[in-house]
């Protein structure tokens, strides 16, 4: 959604999971949000082999299952509100993004198309919403 008129300059982003619903406002920013539920994916490495960046493949094949998942999830919500912020949904390639963990734990952007602007100009925030849900914020300079 977007606003017109007086709040043309508020960039904004929902998304849905469940039964929960996250919305965002912000001034000045091209922006989007993903929730995500999470729960059991049997085919996950097929997944992150099918629609990742070859170097997250890599890196999240090497780790054991409890945290395979545990990245996964904020890898994929992560990268789904960028592309959310961009205009774009996931058909547009979520191995158009690289995210890689830094030494904080944090995850953060390493490369991205040129297409989906600066890699240095992205600012993600992703937090656990609660139990059950992981959330992220992902913004671009307007």
């Amino acid at each position: 959604p977007e606003l017109s008129g007086a709040l043309a300059h508020y960039g904004t982003g929902w998304s849905h999971s469940g039964e929960v619903l996250l919305v965002a406002l912000g001034e000045g920013v091209r922006l989007g949000v993903d929730l995500e539920l999470l729960r059991p994916r049997p085919r996950m490495l097929e997944i992150i082999q099918r629609f990742f960046h070859p170097d997250e493949v890599a890196w999240l094949q090497g780790l054991d299952e409890a945290d395979r998942e545990h990245w996964f999830f904020r890898v994929w919500c992560a990268k789904e509100a960028m592309l959310k912020a961009h205009g774009q949904g996931i058909s547009f390639g979520l191995h158009r993004l690289q995210l890689a963990p830094a030494d904080d734990g944090a995850l953060h952007l390493r490369w991205c198309d040129p297409e989906l602007g600066e890699a240095a100009r992205w600012h993600l925030h992703e937090w656990q919403a609660s139990g059950q849900f992981r959330a992220a914020l992902a913004w671009y300079p307007q």
